[in-house]
């Protein structure tokens, strides 16, 4: 369990920051970027990492100086920041609508190899008028639901007409499939894959991408047939990752630090990070976040700028002034609450990273 492992020794009370504050420890970073590199080149598999955990340039570079051949974003606005960065290869893994997005959608194709996802012939039909008199066509392919039960389509004929249609339409070529498989071992997400490939091949379709992703299967990459693999969560980790075997505490390389601003009542103390700060994201969890150097507290609540913590079964307790470190649920949605967070090596200070795709949620 999370809440009986050893930790990173480093303490807040080491760094000067003003809280409540994410603190990225930069060691662990780019060993967790060489990690996800090191998988997919040892099964084959393209590494396409999905910025929407970092949303930063300055990550995503340093996961293209590692081998990347590419970005994944889950928005639209998170592929603009990027290739106004000059980043010039861009998969975006999300059904774009709407006349607004797709004229920007079309733009951005017009400057960087881009390629979008679609599980419905409405947004195909959407994407074609976009694109109809592009110079070139926009590269599609079709988000495949093998069980994670999100977005997706979940049959595999259905798929295949989809793919049919798309190659039809003017303005766009037929790429592939996404897929997001579900945690634990691909074989219903390959045998989809491949009665896909089946289906396609008898309309005389290529199916040349098969992108798959999930930081909880990296140690499965290239099991479900795909050519690509799109990780985000990995280079960070947090709570959840631990708790599903996807990572190790040495592994974690983010925790929100927060200063105990209050002793209210015996066993009860309150924090600057509510919110605003954490997300109500309990991914699966009962508290809202893991005080690493307390283990037996309980972050059962939150306010937008106050974190209610429960002491009744600590044997020690941070007093009044202290800077505790939190480790996310859920590292995501963390990034997306902050302009800049803090960055360390080896727990010294290394200045600030800024949050470029912050916000860049449309």
């Amino acid at each position: 369990m999370t809440d009986a492992m050893a930790w990173p020794q480093w303490r807040s009370r080491d760094l000067d920051v003003a809280t409540p504050m994410p603190v990225v420890e930069m060691a662990t970073v780019e060993r967790n970027i060489t990690r996800l590199q090191r998988a997919c080149d040892a099964a084959g598999v393209a590494n396409r990492p999905h910025i929407k955990t970092h949303k930063s340039i300055a990550m995503a570079r340093l996961q293209l100086a590692a081998g990347a051949v590419g970005l994944t974003c889950q928005k639209l606005g998170e592929a603009e920041v990027m290739a106004d960065a000059g980043f010039d290869d861009i998969l975006i893994s999300y059904n774009i609508l709407g006349s607004a997005k797709l004229k920007r959608l079309s733009a951005l194709a017009a400057r960087v190899k881009l390629a979008v996802s679609c599980d419905n012939v409405p947004v195909a039909d959407g994407l074609s008028g976009a694109m109809a008199d592009a110079d070139a066509p926009l590269a599609v392919l079709v988000e495949c639901d093998t069980g994670r039960n999100r977005c997706g389509v979940v049959d595999p004929a259905v798929a295949a007409d989809l793919a049919g249609r798309i190659a039809a339409l003017p303005g766009l070529r037929f790429a592939g499939l996404l897929v997001y498989p579900p945690n634990g071992p691909p074989a219903a997400t390959r045998a989809f894959v491949d009665e896909v490939r089946r289906l396609c091949a008898a309309r005389d379709l290529t199916v040349e991408t098969v992108s798959a992703g999930g930081t909880p299967n990296i140690e499965r990459i290239g099991e479900a047939g795909e050519t690509e693999y799109r990780s985000g969560t990995s280079i960070y980790n947090d709570r959840q990752m631990v708790e599903l075997g996807a990572a190790a505490p040495e592994d974690c390389a983010v925790f929100v630090h927060a200063t105990v601003v209050s002793r209210p009542a015996p066993g009860r103390a309150m924090i600057d990070a509510g919110s605003k700060a954490l997300t109500s994201d309990l991914a699966g969890f009962k508290h809202f976040g893991l005080l690493v150097d307390y283990p037996c507290a309980r972050l059962y609540q939150l306010a937008e700028e106050h974190g209610f913590v429960d002491l009744a079964d600590c044997p020690a307790s941070p007093e009044v002034g202290e800077v505790v470190r939190i480790l996310p649920n859920h590292v995501c949605p963390v990034s997306n609450l902050f302009d800049r967070i803090a960055l360390v090596r080896d727990g010294r200070g290394a200045g600030m990273l800024t949050i470029d795709a912050r916000g860049k949620v449309a």
